[in-house]
């Protein structure tokens, strides 16, 4: 998720430099003078600086060149997040509240049928999003990368608002995890003040992610373990009660059967649940963000692609389905579901009638531990986020800093209090400024799949217009260009259709067209702003910078030697190296004869 701005100052010597050696292996002057640079102080003040930034200005002076062997310092942070860690992250930040509490919704919305066809479908696109991202994320491993790929591979512009909108959705949904955490602690302890339990959840928050990567990656992994257990659980108790071996009942396919069913409201249910069931999936993308820190990502990080596509369609498709054939679409309970309602859930919904009484108790505690993980995925997403906008000039300096456990501190300092402030917002008269603020965050998280989408088109245009080998890529997306096409349309009709209820019903609801596109413009706004402002250019293929922080990239510390079929072909030591070998050979071969 950057370093565009020099490259653009160099266009034209970049250009002399692809016609003469491939970016791969130029280690000339002026390649040197493009690398990355490292400024280090020791203790809690170590400083990672990158030269190039997409604000078109010069290295400074004083910045020091890094060479191979400081290369596993370049980025600051630590690669030590194993393929268990990256799986399980990516997991727990989608299984949460999404599925626990809000699957009802999409049922009463769509019927069991619709609700299915929307889960499928949605597993789809989140598939070959997964697999756009999957290709890219094991080339060039780097943190935060999805506004790093947009500027590097369109234009800087881009990456500017992708980067900050994804910062200030994860701000947001933190906050929104504190509220939840206020809410849930209030069934156990009614008497304490929600506040209390809110801001102990912000300094577990802190904690977790403060000291070391690992302590965040462990966390998160034995939060997810909790998640993936309740969904297994509840898969088996289901099946059971619908067959009728608990409960004293047997459900069969009969709410499919019952009037309106299975796909209420038709084509319509279904477009309306494809924007519930996307706010569901996201978060799987976060396995872009982690690859950074991920130890060896040319093997862990298509391992987790693979694991986590498979586990999520199979839970979430899974889940929809059982809790369709035993819960009516249309039993009201399913719209009531909240933090502070858990009994409405329809996972306590399907224990209950397996006729564990304490469900509700059960899932109470489930749900305390998803707000748990998703405020720890979400302050972790967007320290990283910030920290990357930082190093590539698109935000104040001071939050390159990392500590000497490659902890970015000012980063997950601002993000953590931001999102505390946000909290405390919903605590003055009735939430509409903090309603107002989650509302910017709207669909967020959609455009940042539309810009994963559109950066791997870009990616593989400008990989094979520079006569790179697809056949070298350590993880091929499936079925491209049609996958990310079709990401891109799907997207963004969910984008632009997520609103429609403003017009449902033959009037206009001027606030709820407002709520729902209101994170748009303000998109457009950053984008603008720093294309203007910074007069950043449209990135030519020819001229993207495929090579750099990439597994070609002879100075980084994912380099994977023999990887680039280019590298003996093209340069010119090599190049020598292997005509005075064949002339050797043509020599005794005449000598022979």
């Amino acid at each position: 998720m950057r370093d565009l701005g020099a490259i653009f100052a160099r266009r034209q010597s970049k250009r002399h430099r692809h016609q003469s050696t491939p970016p791969l292996v130029a280690q000339d002057e002026n390649t040197q003078s493009q690398t990355h640079s490292v400024s280090a102080v020791h203790g809690i003040d170590e400083v990672v600086e990158i030269s190039e930034d997409t604000t078109g200005s010069e290295p400074k002076e004083d910045e020091q060149e890094a060479t191979a062997s400081s290369q596993t310092k370049v980025h600051g942070l630590k690669r030590s997040l194993s393929a268990r860690h990256l799986s399980f992250i990516s997991l727990g930040g989608t299984l949460g509240t999404g599925l626990f509490i809000s699957a009802g919704t999409s049922l009463a919305t769509a019927g069991p049928g619709g609700a299915l066809v929307s889960y499928v479908f949605l597993g789809g696109i989140v598939f070959f999003l997964m697999s756009s991202l999957g290709e890219m994320a094991t080339f060039m491993p780097i943190a935060g990368s999805f506004n790093e790929y947009s500027s590097r591979f369109a234009d800087p512009a881009i990456g500017f608002a992708l980067g900050w909108n994804y910062w200030f959705n994860y701000v947001c949904v933190t906050a929104s995890e504190l509220v939840a955490a206020g809410i849930v602690m209030r069934n156990y302890l009614p008497h304490v003040n929600g506040v209390v339990w809110s801001m102990i959840s912000a300094a577990i928050l802190l904690g977790l992610n403060l000291f070391s990567v690992r302590g965040y990656a462990e966390a998160e992994f034995w939060f997810a373990a909790i998640k993936v257990v309740t969904v297994i659980v509840f898969i088996i108790v289901g099946i059971v009660v619908a067959a009728g071996g608990l409960g004293n009942h047997t459900y069969g396919v009969e709410n499919w059967k019952i009037e309106g069913a299975p796909f209420y409201d038709g084509v319509p249910g279904v477009l309306a649940t494809l924007v519930l069931t996307g706010y569901a999936f996201q978060g799987t993308e976060v396995v872009g963000i982690i690859a950074g820190e991920a130890a060896d990502p040319v093997r862990t990080v298509p391992k987790a692609i693979r694991q986590v596509f498979w586990r999520i369609l199979l839970f979430y498709v899974g889940c929809i389905f059982i809790i369709g054939l035993i819960i009516p679409y249309n039993d009201p309970s399913l719209v009531n579901a909240s933090t502070d309602n858990i009994g409405q859930s329809p996972f306590a919904m399907v224990f209950s009638k397996a006729g564990l009484k304490p469900a509700a108790d059960v899932m109470n505690a489930i749900i305390l531990t998803t707000v748990l993980s998703a405020g720890n995925s979400c302050i972790y997403i967007a320290t990283r986020t910030l920290w990357n906008l930082a190093m590539h000039g698109q935000a104040p300096a001071v939050f390159r800093k990392v500590t000497k456990s490659g902890i970015p501190m000012y980063s997950l300092g601002l993000s953590l209090s931001i999102a505390t402030a946000i909290f405390l917002l919903s605590l003055i008269g009735n939430q509409v400024v903090y309603t107002w603020i989650l509302s910017l965050a709207g669909v967020t998280g959609f455009v940042s799949w539309l810009g994963i989408a559109f950066s791997h088109l870009r990616f593989r245009g400008a990989y094979v217009r520079q006569g790179f080998d697809v056949n070298d890529l350590p993880y091929k997306s499936v079925l491209y260009p049609f996958g990310p096409v079709l990401c891109l349309v799907v997207i963004t009709v969910i984008v632009f259709g997520q609103g429609w209820p403003s017009f449902a019903g033959g009037s206009f609801h001027a606030k709820t067209f407002v709520t729902s596109y209101v994170s748009i413009p303000v998109t457009v706004a950053l984008y603008l702003f720093w294309k203007f402002g910074k007069k950043t250019k449209w990135v030519r293929l020819e001229d993207a910078d495929i090579v750099k922080d990439s597994i070609f990239d002879q100075t980084s510390d994912v380099y994977a030697p023999g990887r680039n079929s280019r590298e003996t072909r093209s340069h010119p030591v090599l190049l020598a190296s292997s005509q005075d070998s064949m002339a050797s050979v043509a020599t005794g071969v005449k000598l022979c004869t």
